[in-house]
């Protein structure tokens, strides 16, 4: 969305602000409803509707997103048309119609309180958008190497990040909430992670490498980086490589590629499932295909059997 867009949708948003709507009964005037930004209602409402942890952090990180699209202004009413732009916004910004409903949900939930708290008097109906299974989309060795060299030349610290996330596998919330005493030893710990079990991995030479070479500030490593600006600069990176209208290309992709990389590697899925912090092994098994070479060795086995031969076993050792 271009500079002037962003203002069109600021102005109109804050049309609705301008409006100030009055209830009456017994001949008086009982109620004035004022505009608020979407922080401010997350201020007033957020620890009444969320529990502190992940979840509130991703909640607060898109809400958060969805105040700067508005340009931060205030509104008393929501209506079909400001939802509708909304949402085309954030399909702009490469995100899916499963992000887009995750996103969707936290601002339905900020607004109905909002509502029956008599802060607002209007609300849009929020349709869910549907969700295709698709192809699990990761990275190649060149397109990771084009697509980091972007971000790279945006932001050095971005580039950290990146790089952390594909060997890693680490969700963003994961890497933004590590703090440092959660990396020793050469391995790094996550505690905000989404199935609420801690898991410990180890880290690649290069990401040791990024780390030492980091300031040790009391947020974390990435405990800064806001992200949605991540994903703006991503955004703007795939743009950048001849990908922006590849919208299954979203940062979680670095995480599909680090299990599409352990699978093909030879790594078995129980191990893949430890790794990625998976509560099933359902959700690890997505994977599965990629390790169609581990299925080479049944075919000598099927052939024997046809041929009528013998399987083949393994000498037993004599002892001596």
């Amino acid at each position: 969305m271009s500079a002037a867009q962003g203002q069109d949708f600021a102005d109109a948003a804050d049309t609705s602000a301008s409006s100030v709507s009055y209830s009456f009964g017994a001949n008086r005037l009982v109620k004035k409803v004022e505009a608020f930004t979407i922080s401010e209602l997350f201020a007033a409402y957020g620890p009444i509707l969320w529990d502190e942890g992940r979840h509130k952090e991703n909640v607060k990180s898109f809400l958060g997103e969805i105040d700067e699209i508005f340009l931060n202004k205030r509104f008393s009413t929501f209506s079909q048309e400001t939802l509708d732009d909304l949402i085309g916004t954030l399909r702009e910004r490469g995100n899916s119609n499963a992000t887009i409903n995750r996103k969707m949900a936290a601002l339905s939930k900020l607004l109905r309180k909002a509502c029956k708290m008599g802060d607002i008097y209007s609300l849009p109906e929020f349709r869910r958008q549907k969700e295709r299974s698709g192809r699990i989309r990761f990275l190649e060795i060149d397109e990771e190497e084009r697509l980091f060299a972007e971000i790279r030349l945006r932001s050095e610290h971005y580039w950290q990040l990146a790089v952390f996330l594909v060997d890693t596998g680490a969700r963003l919330g994961e890497a933004t909430g590590l703090h440092w005493n959660d990396v020793h030893d050469g391995t790094a710990t996550f505690w905000l992670t989404k199935s609420g079990r801690s898991r410990t991995v180890p880290l690649t030479e290069r990401v040791r490498e990024i780390l030492r070479s980091m300031e040790r500030e009391k947020s974390g490593p990435f405990g800064k980086i806001k992200q949605y600006q991540f994903r703006a600069v991503w955004h703007e990176a795939k743009g950048a490589i001849g990908l922006g209208t590849d919208m299954e290309l979203v940062p979680h992709c670095l995480r599909h590629t680090c299990a599409s990389r352990l699978v093909r590697g030879g790594v078995d899925i129980r191990r893949v499932q430890m790794w990625l912090g998976h509560q099933t092994l359902q959700m690890t098994m997505r994977y599965s295909h990629l390790a169609t070479h581990d299925l080479d060795v049944c075919v000598p086995i099927l052939e024997r059997a046809v041929a009528g031969k013998p399987p083949i076993t393994k000498a037993r050792s004599s002892g001596k």
